[in-house]
């Protein structure tokens, strides 16, 4: 398994990287080298930290993101989800580095990556508490899934989802890039969309997430939504 994570943690960061200095035409851009050491860093990190102590979790995050009867909906929501976060990499690496029509101050790329780092800390506490965070959207009936309500899931019902306002923000900030930031709503709206249509998964399957719903009100962002 851990072959496995150094092999997806390296392919990944390998496809990122070609993302970002391919259209830049140059490596010399220190902000996108912050970024892929943190991602890389963090990654590799909690990724032994799982092996240790939740090696199922860890093989489920490992899985592909495309499953046997897996929902259609979710298999559009990611697929969409994925070709959009991707592209909005070059999109942030040509106007930070081409077109540089975005000139972001010192302090916003810190608070970018202030934000990044947040995010990675809310996300390791999610799968902390949840050992039936797959990738994607099924009932784990072989591993005796149940409905997680403590820790951060007593705050919000969707914490990963929430996390990802912070990460998908940031990245835009630390890479310098406007048009970056601009590109981060569409992909929060496809993250509601699988969090409603992922929570009528879980209420027909689980009679008490009705209860939960009731008393943890919010999905994504306290005292928002």
């Amino acid at each position: 398994m851990l072959t496995r994570l150094f092999l997806q943690t390296s392919i990944w960061l390998v496809a990122i990287a070609a993302l970002l200095f391919l259209p830049a035409g140059k490596i010399a851009w220190p902000e996108a080298w912050i970024y892929l050491i943190i991602i890389g860093g963090i990654g590799t990190a909690a990724g032994l930290w799982f092996a240790r102590h939740d090696p199922s979790l860890l093989r489920e995050r490992l899985a592909s993101p495309f499953q046997a009867g897996q929902p259609a909906w979710d298999e559009v929501i990611l697929l969409l989800f994925f070709a959009f976060y991707l592209a909005s990499f070059v999109v942030m690496s040509l106007d930070a580095t081409q077109w540089r029509t975005s000139h972001m101050p010192v302090w916003a790329e810190v608070a970018g990556a202030v934000s990044i780092l947040a995010s990675y800390a809310i996300i390791w506490r999610v799968l902390a508490e949840n050992s039936f965070a797959a990738p994607v959207v099924k009932v784990q009936e072989e591993r005796g899934q149940r409905i997680v309500t403590t820790g951060p899931y007593a705050i919000v019902r969707h914490p990963m989802y929430g996390a990802a306002i912070f990460f998908l923000l940031g990245t835009p900030l630390l890479l310098g890039s406007f048009y970056g930031l601009a590109l981060a709503p569409p992909l929060l709206m496809l993250l509601a969309v699988r969090a409603i249509l992922e929570e009528r998964t879980l209420a027909d399957r689980f009679p008490e997430y009705a209860a939960y719903v009731k008393r943890t009100k919010y999905r994504l962002a306290p005292g928002v939504w």
